[in-house]
């Protein structure tokens, strides 16, 4: 949910402040543009390149880094919206880059259709989720990205580029997680398949049992995920599997207990109180983290695997290789034990299986997924710096869109092929177009 203050017109001034979702990007445009085509797009690339201006896209603002601000062009994808075309004996949707996933999602599930995988929010647009490598939980399916089978991007000089396995192959094996870098992406082709159910099976676990099991769990579960709660040995554990129907979603009265009041509405309360007083947050989280029962529910995919997230935060996540998981899990919860952080939210636990995208962070290895997490507001710098320290032990590949200190040097040498989606940027844009502060440092001039 980006929340500018302003909108201009295409190619028009402005001196409306962008700001993130979670508040802590801020960047202050030339001018907005919100092309309706795109052929619109391509001529406001062109201006801005006359203008010496810097171009960016930015979806809905879900990014903890700065890997969409710019002080030239701001481009908002709103009127790029849409599924320009189902094609069903093909098993794929065409869709407007600017959809967001919530709407895609609903769109897909009254044609009888459904993403095999998803993240757990869908707040996002397509564009801005797959460029930075939003993921969900899957042993065998991964993330978003990977589900691409075609895009279209518009390059620095305003070319119109269709790149798939079969056109433009370089450009596809870096573009479906290209961070910005390459272009703008303006439409992507996913592929689909009949809708189907889950069920989702809840349960807490201490850590011990989720650490000492998580082979097993991990065999036995098509989507498996936990979350531990700092400070205690609890976790709540997640098992989502394919299930032959019907839907029996959970009675109104326990989704509002467990999804809104639990989730959001208390957690918020208790999240506020534990940044006045940082005292009381373990005590709170003995509590907490035993409120959430046991439960069992059956529906269609987006509605199992998204959930509504209002409470605002701070978070880095990185993948680790998935053998190294329980080690690094390991070693955060007693870096959490023998330091003074107090730290009110759970640390987030998925995995996904190996991929072909050049930047992706399961590019070439099965991967395992820790999210550390602090309530908005709260100092999170000394707890971010610990756990990345772990991570980064362990050959981690932070999460483009989520906060870490990582630059070129380090993913040079933590992607094997990072010097071809360098090269290829290189080639699409040698002037930079699409540049800003975080690609520079990530990416390398």
């Amino acid at each position: 949910m980006s929340t500018g203050t302003g909108r201009g017109t295409s190619g028009g001034k402005t001196t409306a402040t962008w700001r993130n979702w979670a508040g802590n990007v801020a960047a202050r445009p030339v001018r907005e543009t919100t092309p309706a085509s795109v052929e619109e797009l391509s001529a406001a690339l062109r201006g801005a390149r006359e203008d010496g201006l810097k171009a960016k896209p930015v979806g809905s603002g879900h990014s903890f880094t700065a890997a969409a601000a710019t002080d030239g062009l701001l481009i908002r994808p709103d009127l790029l919206t849409g599924i320009r075309k189902i094609d069903r004996e093909a098993g794929t949707v065409t869709v407007e880059a600017g959809t967001p996933l919530k709407r895609l999602n609903t769109a897909l599930a009254r044609e009888g259709l459904s993403l095999t995988n998803m993240g757990d929010i869908m707040e996002q647009t397509v564009s801005g989720a797959v460029s930075t490598g939003t993921h969900g939980t899957g042993r065998d399916s991964a993330s978003i990205a990977a589900q691409i089978r075609a895009l279209e991007l518009v390059t620095a000089d305003g070319t119109v580029l269709t790149c798939s396995a079969e056109e433009n192959p370089d450009v596809f094996a870096a573009a479906r997680i290209g961070l910005g870098a390459l272009g703008v992406i303006t439409a992507i082709t996913f592929a689909v398949e009949p809708v189907f159910y889950l069920t989702a099976r809840e349960e807490p676990m201490t850590f011990d049992e989720v650490t000492g099991e998580f082979d097993a769990l991990f065999t036995e579960n098509e989507h498996f995920e936990f979350y531990w709660f700092p400070h205690t040995g609890n976790c709540n554990t997640k098992r989502n599997n394919r299930s032959p129907g019907p839907a029996a979603p959970p009675g109104k009265v326990s989704a509002f207990i467990e999804d809104e009041l639990l989730s959001n509405g208390l957690f918020q309360v208790v999240n506020s109180l534990g940044r006045a007083v940082p005292a009381t947050i373990p005590g709170i989280a003995k509590i907490s983290s035993k409120a959430l029962s046991a439960r069992t529910y059956t529906d269609i995919p987006y509605k199992v695997f998204t959930s509504p997230r209002r409470v605002r935060f701070m978070e880095m996540e990185y993948a680790v290789p998935r053998e190294a998981l329980v080690a690094t899990l390991r070693e955060l919860k007693a870096m959490v034990e023998r330091s003074r952080l107090r730290i009110s939210f759970p640390v987030e636990v998925r995995t996904a299986p190996a991929d072909d995208i050049a930047l992706s962070t399961a590019s070439g290895r099965e991967s395992a997924y820790i999210a550390v997490h602090m309530y908005k507001g709260t100092p999170y710098q000394a707890y971010f710096t610990a756990a990345e320290r772990i991570f980064t032990a362990h050959e981690g590949r932070p999460h483009w869109g989520k906060v870490h200190t990582r630059d070129a040097e380090y993913f040079s040498k933590a992607y094997p092929r990072f010097g071809e989606f360098t090269a290829l940027r290189d080639r699409l844009d040698p002037d930079r177009l699409f540049g800003n502060d975080y690609l520079r440092r990530v990416l390398g001039d």
